[in-house]
């Protein structure tokens, strides 16, 4: 089993995110004694933000393109590659002016490859990455899933799944950990809530069925 480790966090040894994934991916591993692991942080090794050079060749193609447009489809081609051969992918995902970071924004326009992760038919979008299970550390300073206000306010869970989805990928499952910017005694809580939701995350069985 391929596992993909992405962290996207901006704080670096301070970020809770990437605290959790690491925990996650013990977990996984210790659970998946034949999983094999690959590592990418965007916060060192980040994609150029989308231009009209990285959209406008197919991932693959050469000919006939600029020296930016070959230098960019090499960037994505490399990106989908390794998350089209990855079975589980584990992100850490903090919770940016109520999104997630640019960096993290960044790989997933990369990913966004028609014929490669989707396509359209004539009964509407189809994805192409379909039986992955997506593992997401999603970390908050505040409190955003127990009040419609603070859910209406939330564009980070609510875009991952519906990126993750328009790629065919149905299993995605959040080990959350909200109101970390609220004093010592919520941190600890929100860190205790999480690390009780990675046993499930990982569970064997559920991640056979979904693969």
């Amino acid at each position: 089993m391929q596992l993909l480790h992405i962290d996207s966090s901006i704080t670096g040894a301070q970020s809770v995110s990437r605290q959790l994934t690491r925990q996650i991916v013990d977990a996984f591993v210790a659970e998946h004694e034949d999983t094999q692991v690959s590592y990418l942080d965007l916060l060192t090794n980040a994609p150029a933000h989308f231009t009209a050079d990285a959209m406008a060749p197919r991932t693959g193609q050469t000919e006939g393109l600029s020296e930016a447009q070959v230098r960019e489809n090499a960037v994505s081609e490399k990106l989908v590659s390794q998350f089209l051969a990855s079975d589980v992918i584990v992100i850490g995902a903090p919770f940016y002016n109520f999104s997630i970071p640019t960096q993290l924004k960044a790989w997933l326009d990369r990913l966004a490859q028609p014929g490669r992760t989707f396509r359209y038919t004539a009964n509407g979008p189809e994805g192409l990455a379909k039986g992955k299970t997506v593992i997401v550390a999603s970390t908050r300073g505040g409190m955003y899933a127990t009040s419609e206000q603070g859910q209406a306010m939330e564009h980070q869970e609510s875009y991952l799944k519906v990126m993750f989805g328009f790629f065919g990928i149905t299993d995605v499952r959040f080990v959350r950990a909200e109101g970390l910017g609220m004093g010592p005694e919520a941190k600890a809580k929100a860190l205790a809530d999480a690390e009780s939701q990675i046993a499930a995350a990982v569970e064997l069985n559920e991640v056979a069925e979904a693969a």
